[in-house]
């Protein structure tokens, strides 16, 4: 079982979770983030004041998978969340040591 991480840009964020979808994601959980990376922020203009704008709004994927569906679940959300621009984001895959569904106490795959 894998921990599948995906941080992109918020805009994209219906277009992963169809693409998702439709390979058969049942679930997954989604937190709104602000970070930089090649970006490295930007200014802007607000009431003729310029000012950095260090962190940009990014949000956070995550969901658990079966081994097996690690590589769909990789393509869809690389092809959802590409726009060609610098910041469209990253994936982080992780091993998952354990699962439990805490309602009916299942372990394992079975809880996935």
């Amino acid at each position: 079982m894998k921990l599948l991480v995906a941080v992109v840009k918020p805009f994209k964020l219906d277009d992963v979770r169809e693409a998702l979808s439709e390979i058969g994601v049942q679930g997954l959980t989604v937190t709104e983030v602000k970070g930089f990376g090649r970006q490295k922020g930007h200014t802007e203009l607000y009431r003729g004041a310029e000012y950095v704008v260090d962190f940009l709004p990014k949000v956070k994927i995550e969901l658990a998978l079966d081994d097996t569906r690690l590589d769909a679940a990789i393509d869809a959300i690389c092809k959802a969340a590409n726009t060609g621009k610098i910041g469209d984001g990253k994936i982080f895959v992780l091993d998952l040591q354990q699962v439990i569904r805490i309602r009916t106490g299942e372990t394992g795959p079975d809880a996935l």
